[in-house]
């Protein structure tokens, strides 16, 4: 998907943060699309240091695979974007589709398919006056819906109708 925008946005950059089994293996990948001066790889981080990393970053992307665990498993790090009012876009697997509201917290697309990310990436660098909108209702969905209260106040009403059912 970096590859298409690359050719399209001569200045635009790719910060892949983080390491595991693969790093080797993307790393490959990029210098073999001849993307290495643009894509940024500088591999685990100490937690100290990531907000400064977020700080770099204009869109956040989450290209989540479709697999059991992707449509059950809900995940935090869009939230951590949303709450430092930084643009995401993910894939459109169950824990991201509960997360994000296309045209208001962020947007998204087909997994799976990096031309489709690709799309909804150039669609969101094209509209740059959208930008706050989406920062300000990330922020809020986060400081309304993703509280522990509100997560706490939930599981109290999923266990009441558990309890309910169990004493009919």
């Amino acid at each position: 998907a970096f590859a298409t925008i690359a050719g399209r946005r001569p200045d635009a950059r790719l910060l892949l943060v983080g390491g595991g089994p693969c790093e080797a293996s993307l790393k490959a990948q990029v210098e073999a699309a001849g993307l290495g001066g643009r894509v940024v790889m500088p591999g685990r981080v100490p937690q100290r240091d990531v907000d400064r990393y977020y700080s770099l970053v204009d869109i956040l992307a989450y290209p989540r695979k479709r697999t059991r665990v992707t449509e059950l498993v809900t995940p935090l790090k869009p939230l951590e974007g949303m709450a430092l009012s930084k643009l995401v876009v993910a894939s459109d697997v169950g824990g991201h589709r509960e997360l994000i509201r296309p045209g208001e917290t962020g947007e998204l697309f087909a997994a799976d398919d990096h031309a489709a990310l690709a799309a909804v990436l150039e669609r969101m660098l094209s509209c740059r006056d959208d930008w706050p909108r989406y920062h300000r209702n990330g922020l809020d969905y986060v400081r309304r819906e993703r509280t522990w209260v509100r997560t706490v106040e939930n599981y109290v009403s999923a266990y009441r109708g558990v309890l309910d059912r169990a004493r009919r």
